[in-house]
């Protein structure tokens, strides 16, 4: 018989999903709208750093954990891949369309691409919301409480190295060129982000290093009980700013797209990468943890890249707000399948 009690490892992730997640949006419709920029802070500059460290303390780094970031590129280009194919096929349904019905009928090839360009449901900036949303994951905010909770501490350096390694380094590089390529820079930003810049000063990567070097250091008690304290108060913490992030956004639109994005999002690229892992020998619950990881919704800092590039941020909200919901149904499902 099913356990249902607390003990269970999906009742407990789904309660503090659930739980802290709502917490989180109820407080961010009465607190100042700065306080997720605070947590936000808090979490990056000590929450994950000395989460990083304290984990890999206590973590065998033995065996083939290079798959993880690996891993991690070949969801980014197979989720970028199935992107590419499924905007082209909208554009090319536009030019059917438009063509079928006379519009365009006695134009050349290069004025119907002119116009399409002028009217598109897949204008440039949407183009590029699409890829980034398709491409990169909460892997660390969301990624890390989940993982930790299904796969558990042995293997979450699994999703650790994939996150670190494989998802921050795709953001500010891959993410920072897709929005440089489809959108362009709003008026109140001055510079462009530096990749290489935003990737080495990225705490996470740093605290890397730090963690690997004090295995092999005698840690007072006291310092290391107050590392594993701060560990688990960031998944609560992580969640609760989720819910406040998700209480600041606003009207849902272009929902039909979002739903796209997400159902190859979230569950096409798992399942393919996922089920390719296990012709390396990946499996168990080291695969788990890379799939759930491969399996979150878009991350919070791709409404950040669409704001400051002139995107489409009307669908990367709706994909965000959706996917955080449709975690909650995707989950049993990779528990099913590689579980």
């Amino acid at each position: 018989m099913l356990n249902l009690t607390l003990e269970n490892p999906v009742v407990e992730i789904y309660a503090k999903l659930i739980g802290y997640t709502l917490l989180g949006f109820c407080l961010g419709k009465f607190l100042p709208k700065v306080i997720p920029t605070y947590l936000g802070r808090f979490l990056l500059f000590i929450g994950i750093p000395v989460s990083i460290i304290s984990f890999l303390r206590k973590t065998d780094l033995s065996g083939a954990i290079v798959i993880a970031p690996i891993t991690a590129w070949a969801a980014v280009l197979v989720g970028g891949g199935l992107a590419w194919i499924w905007i082209d096929l909208g554009l090319s349904d536009e030019r059917f369309n438009k063509i079928s019905r006379g519009v365009a009928s006695k134009q050349s090839a290069l004025s119907i691409d002119t116009t399409l360009k002028q009217e598109t449901a897949w204008s440039g900036s949407t183009q590029g919301s699409f890829m980034l949303a398709m491409t990169m994951g909460n892997t660390a905010f969301m990624g890390y409480p989940v993982t930790l909770a299904l796969a558990g501490q042995e293997y979450f350096v699994w999703a650790l190295f994939y996150d670190v390694f494989g998802s921050i380094i795709a953001l500010y590089s891959a993410g920072i060129g897709v929005a440089s390529h489809y959108g362009s820079l709003s008026s109140g930003t001055q510079n462009r982000t530096n990749p290489l810049l935003s990737i080495a000063k990225t705490p996470a990567l740093w605290s890397l290093p730090i963690g690997i070097g004090l295995k092999f250091v005698n840690v007072p008690p006291v310092i290391v009980s107050g590392m594993s304290s701060i560990a688990f108060i960031t998944v609560s913490v992580s969640l609760v700013m989720l819910g406040m992030q998700l209480s600041q956004l606003t009207a849902l639109r272009n929902i039909r797209k979002a739903l796209t994005c997400l159902s190859i999002k979230m569950l096409l690229t798992p399942l393919v990468v996922g089920t390719g892992l296990m012709f390396f020998g990946i499996t168990g619950k080291n695969q788990l943890a890379m799939v759930l990881q491969m399996g979150m919704p878009p991350a919070f800092a791709t409404l950040a890249i669409a704001k400051s590039y002139n995107l489409d941020p009307d669908l990367t909200v709706t994909t965000l707000a959706l996917g955080s919901v449709l975690l909650l149904f995707t989950i049993p499902i990779w528990l099913l399948l590689f579980g």
